[in-house]
């Protein structure tokens, strides 16, 4: 008996999709020295973004730098509100192989 022929899905990772998180940075940061605070911020954000969106091209939205660097490099905000957008690359001669990327943004009060 022959196997039945499965259809084919489209991968999750090519469809556009925006989803909000919140971030807890202090847990992220314990232990870290006061000068590389704000560095290890952002690079945790992106981190955490490539991993729940799937995507090696993370930018990050300025307005979400200035709110991290906000207090200063050392007082780094305990958690941050982000909006994770994930969408098709718009550059043609992207050297990257996923066609997504996403911005992120933050948003409080």
């Amino acid at each position: 008996m022959a196997k039945p022929k499965r259809e084919k899905k489209k991968s999750a990772i090519n469809e556009v999709v925006t989803r909000e998180y919140t971030i807890h940075l202090h847990k992220r940061l314990h232990g870290i020295g006061f000068k590389k605070r704000a560095p290890r911020a952002i690079k945790e954000i992106k981190k955490f973004a490539e991993k729940q969106m799937g995507t090696p091209d993370v930018r990050v939205d300025t307005r979400l730098n200035k709110h991290v660097w906000s207090k200063g490099v050392r007082n780094v905000p305990y958690r941050v509100r982000v909006r994770l957008a994930r969408r098709r690359n718009e550059d043609e001669d992207s050297t990257i192989e996923r066609i997504t990327t996403r911005n992120m943004a933050v948003y409080h009060e």
